[in-house]
């Protein structure tokens, strides 16, 4: 086996390898010592503290200087000559770090752990931190609306264990299944930053950025992740149960439901290593691991979630109109973070569904409470977050100060809601004494404004202990004494421009201009000449000097001592934090809901253990919202009203009423389908959200999934085509729909030739109201499946109305049983301004094609 030689570098050239270092006794100490770390690190960006700025050095400051855009310089290594250099502010090293790991690196933060000044030699210098996407604290780093997951992926032949954890929340959760799709729909689901995955490969402890291949992942992970490659060792059964028992304390993994689930903690007790290996400082804490299974929720696949456009829309990826930008009226970002996960995790137990809709009904109907809680909730901080940060040792001053303020509200939040009898209002009633005790604590020990610095003093008010208070008396002397100096002075040498100045590299000085030199006192010392000024010490400042300078470091050091305290103080009530978080989130989550309700005129929905669904006037969410009040065309649902013995089980009003399994619907293009499609599904999933609905009165039976397939587009990334597309989405629905589920399926077989799509469009029809029977609405422009309510007994045909004039229709939007037998397809295109020649020919075409079809008679004769 042979080894290339790394080339000569040009005469003067930065070095930007450290493979070019044959000799590393010639770099410089600290150049040493960083590639020590380097070499520990080789696959991570690292930020190597040096003074006043974090530096990167040789490969790692080309890339930094690229993706950063910054300068790219050197600086003398050595005996080996200049190194490449890149550095960016301390003060700044977050947003930097920010952009790096937005574009998918790791960084390595290696900080200075010992003053300068009192350093022997090289200054002692560690990795403090290492962070990747998934493992961001900062306030900075994160958006406050969405949860920051990190992931962990173990699978073992068709079975599968997952683990997550938000570290700036503290959530930690595990799962364990044995179909493969479900392990990259729920992932769909989480959306995390980063997933870490054990494997031998040679690529062992690369991150692979979103799009990057590597052969050790598996083709069930989805490639739009960044992925971390990690080795197996505590991802191994031993390793992971014993980090887990060892981190809660535990004698077994019984009480949280995981002791036989080994590919579930086998993927937990690897997240939990890595999570520990990166907070290097300050290890975070993470909450007691939960175990869920899929099946404990509403199962709503990644490409249902597309279609009905819940977290973004479908044409560009924006917040704006999708089903979250339209249901958010929370207050805090805690709520905002609750309500995403509502609606990407609907219920399926009737009990906790009826639990949210009594207290939005009970603040629908109570609007002062409503309102006055809304009011107190603006004003109370980011729990979650601000807890993890106090008790992993990063939370600043500000920071306990807007826990101080949210933990004092929370009495009077306590008062608002006394007389409450919902469960999630009732659950504020009582809070915890602790909470307000340590408000009190912190308000009188913190400065009102403090500054963001902890080590610069100014955090802690006088009166609090009294050995600062006389270190403050000192200082707050000398420098009283500094300012008369002056003055004093002045007077003595007769000199008008004496200046008493400071400085951090001089100390303190008097300034004397150059032409006044010749009266300057023998007592005085030369320190520094200027162009225009000499600048002078004497023995009596000297002292001072030196007496205020350690004075003050005490001084800082002692404050910095007492806040270290009380944050550790917040940090032991974590767990006391996070359940009153909890809390507080879900009023938040409701509160906006019954507000939400009032304002848009949602109807409570009455919750069925049945088939049925029954909506009356049912609106889109989203659409209603986006156009004048009062424009939008209300339309009625019914389905699911069969007991299959022959029977029509459902009663609404008084009467007798039949609620087809399957709903064939008809229609012209652009007359509304798709969108009534995803109503249906929208008032559906928000229901078992436990939110009001979009209606004037609802009667939902519980779905156990919804599918949707609604629109289709090429994916290039496989080579498939639109109808590829929608054939295996097809299949994915055909192969896992109950008779419980909810299936909405917009022009199936239109991506192929006429009699194929037709066919096929017929064949799944037919399959999903006969074998499976589960909830269906089936739009569709092959108007001859109209016939199949002619042979099926739970099948209806229901259409989208249209107004006919002499050269043009009107879309009425309005949804009535009955089917369509034209498409009005060359009426769309004119719409759409297709030119007058081609809109006549057109309809030249179509008559010729109407008097030639035998489509409709061959299938006349189907049985």
């Amino acid at each position: 086996m042979t080894t290339s030689t790394p080339e000569p570098q040009p005469p003067n050239t930065p070095i930007t390898d450290t493979n070019l270092v044959e000799d590393r006794s010639k770099l410089s100490k600290m150049y040493q010592h960083y590639v020590e770390v380097k070499d520990k690190h080789p696959h991570a960006l690292l930020l190597y503290r040096v003074g006043d700025f974090f530096e990167t050095f040789f490969q790692d400051a080309v890339t930094v200087s690229r993706e950063l855009e910054l300068v790219l310089t050197s600086k003398h290594g050595g005996e080996v000559g200049r190194v490449a250099m890149t550095g960016v502010p301390h003060h700044a090293w977050e947003r930097y770090t920010t952009m790096l790991v937005e574009k998918g690196y790791a960084v390595v933060i290696c900080d200075q752990v010992e003053d300068s000044a009192d350093a022997i030699g090289l200054v002692k210098r560690e990795v403090t931190r290492i962070l990747t996407p998934g493992t961001l604290l900062e306030e900075g780093m994160l958006k406050a609306s969405r949860n920051n997951y990190i992931a962990a992926v173990v699978i073992a032949v068709n079975h599968w264990g997952l683990a997550y954890a938000d570290i700036s929340t503290g959530e930690f959760l595990t799962s364990q299944g044995s179909d493969l799709e479900h392990l990259t729909q729920e992932l769909m689901r989480l959306q995390p930053s980063e997933v870490l995955f054990p494997t031998n490969a040679p690529d062992l402890g690369s991150l692979l950025r979103p799009g990057e291949t590597s052969p050790s992942l598996p083709q069930c992970l989805p490639p739009s992740f960044c992925y971390s490659l990690r080795s197996q060792v505590p991802f191994s059964q031993a390793e992971a149960r014993s980090k887990l028992l060892q981190k809660f304390k535990l004698r077994s993994l019984e009480g949280i439901g995981c002791e036989h689930l080994p590919l579930a903690v086998r993927a937990a007790g690897g997240l939990l290593d890595y999570i520990e290996d990166t907070q290097k400082a300050n290890p975070v804490s993470i909450q007691l691991l939960r175990t869920y299974t899929l099946t404990d929720y509403l199962i709503v696949d990644h490409q249902t979630r597309r279609n009905l456009e819940i977290t973004q829309t479908v044409r560009d990826g924006t917040f704006h109109g999708s089903l979250l930008w339209a249901l958010d009226r929370t207050s805090t970002a805690m709520g905002s973070r609750a309500l995403r996960r509502w609606l990407l995790q609907p219920l399926l137990e009737i009990k906790g569904i009826k639990s949210r809709q009594d207290t939005i009904e009970e603040l629908v109907e109570n609007t002062p409470l409503r309102q006055d809680l809304r009011q107190l909730l603006r004003q109370i901080y980011d729990l979650e977050r601000l807890t993890v940060r106090a008790a992993s040792g990063r939370a600043n001053a500000r920071d306990l100060m807007a826990l101080a303020d949210s933990f004092s509200r929370l009495p009077e939040l306590s008062r608002l809601v006394a007389d409450a009898h919902s469960p999630f209002l009732k659950a504020l009633q009582k809070v915890p004494p602790i909470l307000e005790e340590i408000a009190e604590k912190l308000h009188a020990h913190i400065v009102e404004s403090p500054p963001i610095q902890l080590k610069e003093g100014g955090l802690i008010r006088a009166g609090i202990n009294p050995l600062l208070d006389e270190r403050k008396a000192t200082v707050e002397s000398d420098q009283q004494w500094i300012a008369n100096l002056e003055v004093d002075e002045r007077t003595r040498t007769g000199i008008p421009t004496l200046k008493v100045g400071f400085n951090k590299t001089f100390g303190y000085y008097i300034s004397i201009s150059r032409s006044k030199s010749d009266q300057v006192p023998d007592n005085y010392i030369r320190k520094q000449t200027l162009t225009n000024e000499e600048r002078y010490i004497t023995p009596d400042l000297k002292e001072r000097e030196a007496r205020i300078l350690t004075a003050r470091d005490d001084l800082n050091q002692l404050e910095y001592e007492i806040f270290d305290a009380l944050r550790d103080e917040v940090g032991s009530h974590a767990e006391i934090i996070r359940n009153i978080a909890r809390a507080v989130a879900a009023c938040d989550v409701l509160c906006g809901l019954a507000e939400l309700a009032v304002h848009q005129g949602y109807c409570r929905p009455e919750m069925l253990t049945g088939r049925e669904i029954n909506v009356i006037d049912g609106r889109h969410p989203v659409v209603e919202q986006s156009l004048p009040a009062g424009f939008f065309v209300p339309n009625s649902t019914g389905l699911g009203g069969m007991n299959h013995e022959g029977a029509k089980d459902t009663k609404e009003e008084g009467k007798k009423t039949s609620y087809p399994d399957l709903v064939i619907l008809t229609g012209p293009n652009a007359s509304g389908k798709s969108c009534y499609l995803r109503q249906v599904g929208l008032i559906q999933l928000m229901a078992q959200v436990g939110s009001f609905v979009p209606a004037r009165s609802a009667r939902l039976a519980v779905c156990d999934r919804i599918f949707t397939r609604v629109g289709a587009v090429d994916d290039l990334a496989t080579g498939q085509s639109t109808f590829m597309v929608e054939m295996n989405e097809t299949a994915n629905i055909l192969n896992h729909a109950t008779a419980k589920s909810l299936v909405l399926l917009d022009e199936i077989g239109r991506g192929t030739a006429t009699f194929d799509g037709l066919s096929i469009a017929w064949a799944v029809a037919e399959y999903l109201a006969v074998d499976i029977k589960s909830r269906t609405i089936f739009a569709t422009h092959y108007h001859e499946l109209n016939e199949l309510a002619t042979i099926i007994s739970n099948v209806a045909n229901y259409q989208v109305t249209v107004k006919e004039l002499p050269d043009q229709i009107i879309f009425l939007h309005q949804v009535q049983p009955g089917g369509a037998d034209k498409s009005y397809g060359i009426e769309a295109g004119r719409l759409a301004g297709l030119p007058a020649v081609v809109i006549k020919r057109a309809k030249q075409v179509m008559g010729q094609i109407e008097k030639h079809s035998k489509i409709a008679m061959g299938l006349q004769n189907l049985e």
